[in-house]
């Protein structure tokens, strides 16, 4: 497993109490002493609080590599901000929201800032109809050289991944360590994406505790989702008052992809959805489409030509982008 000292010693900051990614973010840039990082630790500290040693931090950081150690067969590495191949993503993000290391299985450089990916989300029970027509557009996707990234979820997200290795790479973004992917009947997709060469990614190198912490991990998953990305595309989903609107109590309607759809909105990641109002407009499936399309005008409703728009225009960003580093 490939890591830096810069890597581990960011992961074993944030272990201690009080320490999240606002504070990360705020303190370190990357690459600081041991003891740059357990001064500004200690300063972080209530006055009657027990100091932190170089000592202390040290045996942290022992234990912290011995317990990622034990399933390093799961992983190729950690990367954390500070290394070079960590990846750039949009400057639109609040401290607390901002990535501070991954771990990761597979080829990280699919995550480069060089590289065109488009995010497809949606909901965990699509009709065959919704799945023949996502099948088109990421097929359409991955013919013009662009990688798919998704959230290993059912429905939708299995969807894309699965249409994606049809000749071109996608990028899974968990909300588990990869010792325990989840859910756990999509491991072997998982294993398939790497063995395809596409990616793995995770925040997590240990289990949920509880119900609640499983719940929040979902939402910092979809927030990745969002940030990795040039665009993304919702196929279809319900929205929050699907169930009372359509009375259906089954079962849990509203989905990750509300909350992935609304992260790319904060960070300015264009946003597109498949929608034809001929033949939607009545299934509940399609709830937060026609949603976001009324209350966002700036929501793209995807046809075929809206799609190659789409692709031409990220194209186009990524070869500006290429073109000023020649020449800086």
């Amino acid at each position: 497993m490939k890591y830096t000292q810069n890597a581990i010693n960011i992961l074993t900051a944030k272990t201690y109490k009080g320490i999240g990614k606002a504070w990360i973010v705020k303190n370190l840039k990357g690459n600081e002493s041991v003891e740059t990082i357990v001064s500004l630790l200690n300063s972080n500290l209530k006055q009657d609080a027990p100091k932190i040693t170089v000592d202390n931090f040290e045996f942290s950081k022992k234990q912290l590599i011995s317990q990622i150690s034990r399933f390093e067969d799961c992983y190729d590495g950690l990367l954390a901000i500070g290394d070079r191949d960590f990846p750039i993503y949009s400057e639109n993000v609040k401290d607390s929201e901002r990535p501070i290391y991954l771990f990761y299985k597979g080829d990280i450089n699919l995550l480069s800032i060089e590289n065109s990916k488009i995010t497809v989300i949606g909901l965990l029970d699509p009709d065959d109809a919704i799945e023949a027509r996502e099948r088109k557009i990421v097929a359409e996707i991955v013919k013009k050289g662009m990688i798919i990234v998704s959230g290993l979820a059912f429905g939708c997200d299995s969807i894309a991944h699965k249409q994606a290795l049809k000749g071109g790479k996608t990028i899974a973004i968990l909300p588990s360590p990869l010792y325990n992917i989840l859910p756990a009947k999509n491991k072997d997709l998982a294993h398939e994406i790497v063995e395809e060469g596409g990616l793995l990614i995770t925040e997590y190198f240990d289990d949920f505790k509880s119900n609640m912490e499983l719940s929040s991990r979902y939402k910092e998953r979809d927030r990745l989702q969002a940030l990795f990305c040039d665009t993304i595309i919702l196929v279809a989903s319900y929205a929050q008052d699907s169930s009372n609107r359509w009375k259906i109590f089954d079962k849990k309607l509203d989905s990750g992809a509300r909350l992935a759809m609304g992260y790319a909105k904060n960070y300015n990641i264009p946003r597109a959805v498949m929608y034809d109002k001929n033949i939607d407009y009545n299934n509940p499936m399609f709830d937060l489409n026609r949603q976001l399309i009324t209350e966002q005008k700036e929501i793209t409703i995807l046809t075929r030509n809206n799609l190659n728009n789409i692709i031409s225009k990220i194209q186009s960003t990524k070869s500006k982008i290429f073109k000023s580093d020649l020449f800086e």
